[in-house]
């Protein structure tokens, strides 16, 4: 199937527009016409495993309808719309507790691989594409997917609002209602309004009486935070963010969120919870956080780390997908579209914090 992508031939470089062939579904794939695919920093990351002379094909928020099934393929039927997300190999004792996003095998299932003995899924001018990530690689016209990563969803939702709850609404919304579960007169603490932030304030505010304090340095996305029903939103370059959050939540929060993978930050969040509060953090990043071992001790603080929500996406995506279409999650609000021809476009928008979730279409 031939058809146009978004690859990255150097790191250091833009990405470039190509045409590229997709190969028909084998054994236990799923061949999905892409209409959308979301920008995530996963893929900016990732981009650095490409070499100027093997492409790489990113994208694992891609959202269409599925075109042609492989053998052995029962779960979804050419004509479903679908929306893809992450592998999981459903027979690991963490994928039998419920808790896909820990498979022992994600890393292989996920990563970048080939078709073992057999001729590549992806290629440009019949040369192999580096592809396979999140096993769906969907930045581009046709993505082959796998069965156990391809959830059926109603057709009448928009493709663009749809692919970003395969990752990052997923992961804000389920360390929300999953795994903070804030009571009512709670207070919740989310530091960064990017796409997850935001995707867990929405979240959030299907809980009654929860209230949400957002701290975040773009005045854009503080606003947009307000806008979305956020009761306070912070600026950290202007004020330390720990007593202000002590003070407007009279004593500290109660729940916190951390999306920015920065360590400072982190360790901002534990200081200014309550007793007895949690904070979980789903930012991947580098280094150590300044954590008081007092602190975390005397007033029982939890640190807790969140996996894409800790979801089972089978159930988790349709079940959100159900609040947006009765209008309790506007997740329309967080995406602004680009043709994916105008991908460095939508990534300026993004790092200038103009747009808070750019989605390529096709």
């Amino acid at each position: 199937m031939r058809t146009s992508a978004v690859v990255s031939r150097d790191p250091s470089a833009g990405f470039t527009v190509e045409t590229v062939d997709i190969d028909e579904p084998r054994a236990g794939e799923v061949l999905v016409r892409i209409a959308a695919a979301g920008v995530c920093h996963t893929d900016l990351v990732s981009r650095r495993a490409g070499a100027i002379d093997r492409p790489v094909l990113l994208g694992h928020e891609g959202a269409g309808v599925v075109e042609a099934v492989g053998p052995g393929v029962s779960a979804v039927q050419p004509g479903d719309h679908v929306v893809l997300t992450f592998r999981h190999c459903g027979d690991c004792v963490n994928c039998r507790a419920g808790r896909p996003a820990y498979c022992r095998r994600a890393n292989a299932l996920n990563q970048f691989g080939r078709r073992a003995h057999d001729r590549p899924r992806v290629t440009v001018d019949g040369a192999p594409v580096l592809d396979g990530f999140f096993r769906q690689s969907s930045f581009a016209g046709y993505a082959l997917a796998a069965e156990d990563n391809t959830i059926v969803i109603d057709s009448a939702i928009d493709p663009a609002v749809a692919a970003p709850f395969g990752c990052g609404f997923q992961t804000g919304m389920g360390a929300v209602l999953n795994v903070l579960r804030p009571e009512p007169g709670s207070w919740l603490a989310i530091y960064g309004a990017g796409a997850v932030g935001m995707a867990a304030l929405l979240a959030a505010r299907t809980m009654p009486d929860v209230r949400v304090a957002v701290v975040e340095t773009s005045a854009a996305r503080r606003e947009l935070a307000r806008e979305l029903g956020a009761d306070a939103a912070i600026d950290p370059a202007e004020f330390p963010t720990t007593p202000a959050i002590r003070d407007l939540t009279s004593g500290g929060a109660t729940h916190a969120l951390d999306t920015t993978g920065v360590a400072s930050v982190l360790g901002d969040a534990v200081a200014a919870l309550t007793t007895g509060a949690t904070v979980v953090a789903v930012g991947l990043g580098t280094g150590t956080p300044p954590v008081d071992i007092s602190d975390i001790v005397l007033y029982g603080k939890t640190i807790r780390g969140c996996l894409e929500g800790d979801a089972v996406p089978g159930e988790f995506i349709p079940h959100l997908l159900g609040l947006h279409a009765r209008g309790l999650l506007p997740a329309d609000r967080l995406v602004t579209r680009y043709p994916h021809t105008e991908i460095g476009t939508a990534l300026e928008d993004q790092r200038a914090g103009l747009v808070v979730k750019p989605v390529l279409t096709w």
